[in-house]
């Protein structure tokens, strides 16, 4: 991790030569009731993201969220805390370009999982807090994860 930013952590390194797509995002640690299992998505290719995703012109953190959640968990939420930015620069070789992606975190005060997702592809899945850092493939999710589970004592 690096720090560009005394209040905002930064994971990955800017190249300097190259040019980065912005793709501002928000994502939500969402939680069994007993705060023991973390729920996270599944995409085709393997790796493991906390719920969310970018966030549209003309939406807000909380519109862009619970259009992400519906679209990939089938859920309807109520956001808790904020749980602040965390700044990513990464290159992604499926897509092959480069993408500085801040993302904002959320906590989910409460989830209703009462439909099916509108996206197909992705698949749910319920992990201990332990495992779900372990799978995680974004640092700044892990990042997020890790200001819940301190939020919550865990």
């Amino acid at each position: 991790m690096t720090k560009e930013n005394r209040d905002i952590p930064t994971f990955g390194q800017k190249e300097p030569s190259a040019a980065y797509e912005t793709r501002v995002g928000v994502h939500a640690i969402v939680a069994s009731a007993d705060k023991q299992k973390i729920c996270l998505l599944q995409t085709p290719n393997g790796a493991y993201y906390l719920p969310g995703g970018e966030i549209e012109p003309g939406e807000t953190h909380e519109t862009a969220l619970a259009r992400e959640l519906m679209e990939e968990i089938g859920a309807t939420a109520e956001l808790g805390d904020y749980l602040g930015q965390a700044d990513e620069y990464y290159y992604s070789s499926h897509r092959a370009q480069h993408y500085y992606n801040p993302i904002h975190a959320y906590d989910v005060a409460h989830v209703a999982m009462n439909h099916a997702p509108t996206e197909s592809g992705n698949h749910i899945r319920w992990f201990s807090l332990p495992d779900a850092l372990g799978a995680l493939k974004r640092p700044s999710h892990k990042w997020a994860l890790m200001r819940w589970q301190h939020k919550n004592g865990l």
